[in-house]
């Protein structure tokens, strides 16, 4: 079923010069077709705007009830330390373009709640321990 026809539509093309990008919302019609891959997709809308698909970054999609049609949000930058400077750490994850550094939940939890002690009123009462500590050694 993947090599049914696939038509792509942009409109609310913006040009924004401040993030150095072009940003539109793309339609795609896929009739007989559950969805479109992103990958497929970056690659098309890449080519009808003579840009690098690595640049491309399709988010936001919904399809419509009853299938057949899908809408998201497109942007595309004009060089990659743009897309590095301006784009979201999730998205640039989800672009290959950056490594997902993996925390666990408690580690997490513990640089929380050690953030807190050391914060406001805190702050004293952790200076005070250490001074402490560093005297009793």
């Amino acid at each position: 079923m993947s090599d049914s026809a696939v038509v792509v539509k942009t409109r609310k093309f913006k040009r924004n010069p401040l993030l150095s990008r072009r940003q539109m919302i793309v339609d795609v019609i896929h009739p007989g077709r559950a969805n479109v891959p992103k990958s497929e997709l970056q690659e098309v809308v890449g080519g009808m705007h003579k840009a690098d698909p690595k640049l491309t970054v399709l988010f936001g999609f919904r399809t419509k009830y009853g299938g057949g049609k899908s809408t998201g949000f497109c942007v595309i930058y004009d060089n990659e330390e743009a897309i590095l400077k301006f784009e979201p750490k999730h998205r640039l994850i989800r672009q290959g373009l950056q490594e997902k550094k993996e925390t666990s939940r408690k580690a997490m939890k513990e640089a929380k709640n050690k953030g807190k002690k050391i914060r406001g009123t805190g702050a004293s009462v952790a200076k005070h321990k250490a001074k402490r500590a560093a005297g009793a050694d």
